[in-house]
């Protein structure tokens, strides 16, 4: 070992240096062949070839498969608050450039990996931050990211949503509640392109929203006028909203969460929509598609924007299935000449394998498919060119013969 090598500090097996050298930012723990000084969880630590060569400073996690997240590829680069001001700020600068503040209040201002900042995301609502710090690296620099947050944000109340089953695999429990300028509720509504959404950050899903859909939310505005829908997973009616914004006649939002379905309610109301042309299903959205097949009942246009089917590469032949499954039964819901709109957010379901899935369940459901648009995440959720699993959200518009 050389003098020089800066304690606490973690080794790589011979041959494993391949992917940081491509600055891929995890260190996967069989490839690591020695750990210096005993780091404890979140604490930052120097990453080095084999042969003593310094790769990037990284943060430890002794409990999880990936035990180290790349903080800096760049030696001389101190991991303290200035770090996390810049690039807080960079990203910042970069949403203010991708988006007119006048059309949408709200994005993803940290989207993990992508954006610099490993295991941490942040979404802007208006004047509202919320934040998920899910790797020890996160938890053991909450001070100095929130510091940061408040320096750039100073007005905006912060609140925390460290709730996702994921702070499990880093020895970590879950964690919320307001950080900065406290509320009485964690209602905001937002604007997005002429629509006015309303997000509790304390109680819905993940932040509170699906910021990702937002560029697809416009895609079904531009196909809607005068068709039926069919909206499945409709969590809180924002596709709705969009449908019924583009002259859709009318809109079957389908969901099994009381509160979704009555958040979905209200922002019909916020939009001024015409409340008789939206139809409420609490149900479970596999049992309800087989309901509507065994009734045939048919939609101008299926959207299908289901939770994530697989985790982990073991689940991945399962969700194969899964998505199959909902797909064929969907194609069969839709009228001759009309359009599903599909989407998995599965992260490990690669956009050819989707195609793949679609193309089966087409078969199975003996329609004619053709593929007129892919649909991916939005912009503020950037994939960072050496991390491609930063893209996870891919969609098709069909339509069927």
């Amino acid at each position: 070992m050389s003098k020089q090598t800066i304690s606490p500090a973690i080794i790589l097996a011979p041959g494993r240096e391949k992917a940081l050298k491509r600055q891929h930012p995890w260190i996967f723990s069989n490839a690591i062949s020695q750990v210096i000084s005993t780091p404890n969880s979140g604490d930052i630590v120097d990453v080095l070839s084999s042969k003593g060569e310094w790769l990037a400073r990284a943060a430890y996690s002794p409990r999880s498969q990936i035990r180290a997240r790349v903080w800096t590829f760049v030696q001389e680069q101190a991991i303290d608050a200035q770090f996390f001001y810049n690039t807080l700020a960079n990203a910042w600068q970069l949403r203010q450039r991708l988006f007119d503040q006048q059309s949408t209040n709200a994005v993803r201002l940290i989207a993990g990996e992508s954006d610099g900042l490993p295991g941490i995301t942040i979404d802007k609502y208006a004047d509202v931050l919320v934040c998920q710090l899910l790797s020890a690296g996160a938890e053991a620099s909450r001070k100095l990211l929130l510091a940061a947050l408040i320096q750039l944000f100073p007005e905006h109340s912060i609140y925390e949503r460290s709730d996702a089953d994921v702070r499990k695999k880093e020895g970590l429990e879950p964690t919320t509640g307001w950080l900065h300028l406290p509320r009485s509720d964690g209602e905001v509504i937002i604007t997005e392109h002429g629509m006015a959404l309303l997000v509790n950050v304390i109680n819905g899903h993940k932040t509170g929203f699906y910021l990702d859909q937002r560029a697809n939310r416009q895609a079904v505005k531009r196909y809607a006028k005068g068709k039926t829908v069919l909206n499945c997973f409709s969590y809180t009616g924002t596709f709705a909203v969009a449908a019924l914004q583009g002259g859709a006649s009318k809109v079957t939002n389908i969901d099994l969460s009381e509160l979704a379905l009555a958040t979905a309610h209200r922002n019909a109301q916020l939009n001024h929509l015409a409340l008789s042309a939206i139809e409420q299903v609490k149900a479970d959205v596999f049992k309800q598609l087989r309901h509507y097949r065994e009734q045939g009942v048919q939609f101008d246009l299926v959207i299908l924007d289901p939770p994530k089917f697989a985790d982990n590469k073991s689940q991945l032949v399962g969700a194969c299935r899964g998505y199959k499954d909902i797909n064929m039964i969907a194609m069969q819901l839709v009228k001759p000449g009309g359009l599903l709109f599909t989407f998995s957010c599965s992260g490990l379901m690669e956009d050819s394998l989707f195609q793949k899935v679609v193309a089966d369940a087409a078969l199975d459901a003996k329609r004619h498919c053709q593929f007129l648009e892919r649909l991916q995440q939005d912009s503020d959720h950037p994939v960072l060119s050496t991390f491609p699993e930063g893209h996870y959200l891919k969609g098709l518009i069909c339509t069927l013969g």
